[in-house]
């Protein structure tokens, strides 16, 4: 059996519910890993590149990479009050202004394109590795930034202000569970290890579950913030009933961000397809 180049993000959900794969707490089922991680802007270029053959990812970037991958129902980060936030460094500031700058946590993110369908043309924007974005606009070196990951609740404590959380407008305005990322796959593996893939994940997520300490090692190693209370309350948001399964609401959602996004985002194969396991 082929190794399988998988690559997951370094947030807290994705080492909590990869722990168990990563450490073989799980059976692999036949077939070889070989993982990295990496800030969710370089798996979402790399799987533009083509590097991997399994991937988290921003669904942004899904959608770029268009038909040369399947989105895995399983692993996926999606739901209500799990947004980007919007931020300021001064209170009661509004995007309305090309003077205005707009930190961005990478083209391809999510979050990126949230920001460009809410606020279109109404600030300069420049793109920041997450982590960097809250000290940036402590130190008033822009004026807004779109936060993510452990961010969402630790925002405060920078003295930072809120501009508006683009998760809830997502919400209110489609009904919908917003959908930040997932487990793409390349379309020419064999469906059967794409089958024995997603068991595997499911597996290690079912695991992580079910012993949720035994996988806090990890997530310190690898997280921007090392409260063990924060990397927990991460995990109780972003990993849910539609990480197990994304299931017809997860799909529909997904359906509902490429038909909103095709007006904006170049795509090669009209819309993100789940593979069926």
């Amino acid at each position: 059996m082929p190794v399988l180049r998988l690559a997951i993000s370094t947030c807290p959900n994705d080492t909590f519910a990869f722990h168990g794969l990563m450490t073989r707490a799980v059976d692999w089922r036949g077939l070889q890993f070989d993982v990295e991680l990496h800030d969710i802007e370089v798996l979402n270029e790399r799987l533009l590149g083509g590097a991997f053959d399994l991937c988290k990812a921003s669904f942004h970037a899904a959608l770029r990479a268009g038909d040369r991958v399947v989105v895995l129902p399983v692993g996926a980060a999606l739901g209500f009050g799990v947004g980007p936030l919007l931020l300021a460094a001064s209170e009661q500031a509004v995007p309305h202004s090309a003077d205005q700058l707009t930190l961005l946590p990478g083209r391809n993110t999510t979050a990126a394109l949230l920001f460009g369908l809410f606020y279109p043309w109404t600030t300069r924007v420049e793109h920041d590795v997450f982590s960097r974005i809250m000290p940036r606009l402590e130190a008033h070196e822009a004026d807004f930034g779109a936060c993510i990951h452990e961010g969402r609740f630790t925002w405060q404590r920078h003295g930072l202000h809120l501009v508006e959380d683009l998760g809830t407008r997502w919400e209110r305005e489609t009904g919908a569970p917003l959908p930040l990322g997932g487990i793409m796959a390349r379309r020419d593996l064999p469906a059967d290890v794409l089958a024995d893939a997603c068991h595997v994940i499911s597996d290690s997520l079912a695991w992580a579950r079910a012993n949720p300490a035994a996988a806090l090692p990890t997530m310190r190693l690898h997280a921007q913030e090392f409260d063990d209370a924060v990397l927990m309350q991460h995990v109780e948001v972003y990993v849910n009933d539609w990480t197990v399964d994304l299931g017809e609401s997860g799909r529909r959602a997904l359906d509902e961000l490429s038909r909103r996004a095709a007006g904006t985002t170049p795509t090669g194969g009209g819309g993100l397809q789940v593979f069926d396991a």
